[in-house]
């Protein structure tokens, strides 16, 4: 009776599943005090985990044995990687100024996406609310006229369960449909990894954040990163994953995938963009940097043509330009996909440029890229520039047209000095902020100022450019102007008061501290600056000099040079640090991965450092002594 009763009892029960607990792939490394040789232990990995992978993929995964002497800890943020001394995985300090700026954004933009999902979603339910009172209002205006099909104006026919009526849907239950529900995490893809130091901080000190893929090509690079992700821990073991895999061919693989896409290449990143335009999806986010700055900045402007699809020119505003020109390169990209790129940040930081850019695709919006492009015409003679737009818009009634710009705006020679022109680009002259950006950013900045390691940097550029005029191209050089009259330089408070009390604005330029943007025109300034010469005299030139030529002509502008209320910047008048030095010497760019490291890098590494490195390898032979005598005496005499 009782085995009778259990058994009955046993039968009555819900079946639940219970799922077996997840396969143990990956374990962290254990620093053993026993000794110094660290490597997975056979039976660590459990069989379901062995008989899901192949071959290849248990090779790849598989670590080899190595000792810690041989590499050092780093810590940066909330990260730790472990370094080899014999520079086989490449890791430049210098970027943590890259890093930070990086994640700052990646926060803003988590926040800004979630923001435009909500306002979406609140969107589409007022729309359906709309729909359902339109069709109550309806049925009770026409109650008493019946339709030929029987039927009362509003009511629905009935409908199979498989087929619900669109119309008499609960708000509620749009929001659960495609596209409506509940946000994922944003997808992230580092495409080249290195170390792997830049994945496992989004992973580890971006909240909110999603899956994190760390691509390679190079073998020793995707073996360190998948170490480095085992010593950060189980939440880096969660959520970054490593593969070996050419960055183009993989994002080529993986169209509209990813959120968020970084490319961080030694170099030009000019060969990874029409791959990582077609991986981001709709409103995703392009981190692009280029440390090719002797190409972008007019050194080798055939080589950055050619890279680039624009021509370069040397002056003071080249920096900028640079990050024109890399903005324009994207847009070109993107439009060959109808899309097109909004840049919120764009930043010229130590040696390159990085820029920050969302991608969308719209046929009919891409059809604006002319009209944010120009090219530009520089003097040879003084330091005027006019820039030349693409395309222009025609509006007729509703239709617009868009139409080739007109030109040209310059004569043939200067109208200032009378000298020729070198023109370049075309480069992006639409703004290359978005200031509602830059403040969410620098708001965020000062809230966690302890998980910033370069705070201090980070926060005087965004501060800068905060207070930068948006729809301003490039800009002019105080000390240039009067190196071209060869006059005493005024300050910069007096320059922009008489800017400003002749009715423009004007700013200052987070790319150079003695770069003033203005909209007031070329004759403006120099009638402003021949105001100056005839206030401070200066001594009398050759005529055919372009200085001599401009102070020839009589000011059609009389300059007021009263201080005027916004002659300072707020951050200016607060005396926030906007400019900083570098925080150590050789603060700069690094060797490329796998050259050996000798005495002739002692200008890029420092004395001490490549010394320490040569002692180390003294044993092996990497370098003849007589290299190392000269370096050792170089350190000394400096």
């Amino acid at each position: 009776m009782h085995l009778f009763h259990n058994t009955c009892l046993l039968a009555c029960r819900p079946i639940v599943h219970i799922p077996s607990p997840p396969p143990l792939c990956n374990l962290l490394l254990a620093n053993n005090n026993s000794g110094h040789r660290i490597q997975e232990h056979p039976n660590n990995m459990v069989g379901g985990c062995e008989d899901a992978k192949t071959g290849d993929e248990k090779k790849q995964e598989t670590t080899t044995p190595f000792d810690l002497n041989d590499y050092t800890i780093i810590r940066e943020g909330e990260a730790e990687i472990l370094m080899h001394t014999k520079n086989e995985v490449f890791y430049n300090k210098t970027q943590v100024n890259n890093r930070d700026m990086s994640i700052a954004v990646l926060r803003t933009f988590i926040s800004k996406r979630k923001e435009e999902h909500q306002a979406l979603l609140s969107k589409r339910i007022k729309k359906v609310l709309k729909v359902s009172e339109d069709h109550d209002s309806g049925s009770v205006s026409t109650s008493d006229s019946p339709k030929p099909n029987g039927k009362i104006n509003g009511e629905c026919e009935n409908i199979p369960d498989s087929e619900p009526c669109g119309t008499c849907e609960e708000p509620e239950k749009l929001s659960e449909g495609k596209g409506q529900g509940e946000l994922k995490p944003p997808r992230v893809l580092e495409a080249l990894s290195a170390t792997g130091l830049r994945a496992l901080r989004y992973a580890r000190e971006v909240e909110g954040i999603g899956q994190v893929v760390a691509l390679d090509n190079d073998k020793a690079s995707v073996e360190a990163c998948r170490r480095n992700i085992k010593f950060n821990g189980s939440v880096a073991m969660a959520k970054v994953e490593s593969n070996l895999a050419d960055a183009r061919v993989y994002m080529l693989t993986h169209p509209k995938e990813f959120d968020m896409v970084d490319l961080d290449p030694y170099g030009s990143p000019s060969v990874f963009l029409d791959s990582a335009v077609q991986s981001i999806a709709d409103g995703g986010m392009l981190m692009c940097t280029a440390t090719d700055m002797a190409v972008l900045c007019g050194g080798n402007g055939e080589v950055c043509y050619s890279k680039y699809g624009s021509y370069p020119l040397k002056a003071k505003y080249c920096h900028e330009m640079a990050l024109r020109i890399l903005l324009a390169c994207i847009e070109s990209h993107a439009n060959r996909y109808k899309r097109y790129i909004v840049p919120v940040l764009s930043v010229q930081m130590d040696f390159y440029v990085r820029v920050f850019v969302r991608i969308y695709t719209s046929a009919g919006a891409m059809k604006n890229t002319p009209l944010k492009l120009s090219y530009v015409y520089q003097c040879t003679g003084c330091d005027s520039f006019h820039l030349q737009p693409l395309g222009r818009t025609v509006s007729k009634n509703t239709s617009v047209r868009y139409l080739p710009g007109f030109g040209p705006v310059v004569p043939q020679e200067c109208s200032d000095c009378g000298k020729k022109y070198n023109m370049g680009g075309p480069i992006w002259s639409a703004p290359i902020h978005d200031q509602d950006w830059v403040t969410s950013i620098l708001a965020d900045v000062k809230s966690m100022k302890a998980r910033y390691p370069a705070f201090d940097r980070i926060s005087a550029v965004l501060t800068t450019i905060s207070e930068e005029l948006p729809d301003v191209p490039l800009f002019v050089s105080l000390h240039n102007l009067c190196a071209t009259l060869k006059c005493t330089s005024p300050s910069a408070v007096v320059f922009r008061s008489a800017v400003i009390n002749a009715g423009y604005r004007i700013s200052g330029t987070h790319v150079n501290p003695l770069g003033l943007k203005s909209d007031a025109p070329m004759d403006v300034i120099w009638d402003i600056m021949r105001c100056w010469v005839k206030k401070y005299p200066v001594k009398a030139q050759p005529p055919e000099h372009s200085g001599s030529v401009i102070l020839a002509k009589e000011p059609v502008l009389q300059a007021n040079f009263a201080r005027a209320v916004a002659s300072l910047s707020k951050a200016q008048a607060k005396k926030v640090a906007r400019f900083l030095p570098n925080p150590e010497r050789h603060w700069g760019p690094k060797l490329r991965a796998g050259r050996t490291i000798t005495s002739k890098h002692a200008s890029l590494l420092g004395p001490e450092t490549v010394n320490e490195i040569l002692n180390k390898n003294e044993e092996e032979g990497d370098e003849p002594e007589a290299k190392r005598k000269k370096t050792q005496d170089s350190s000394s005499v400096s």
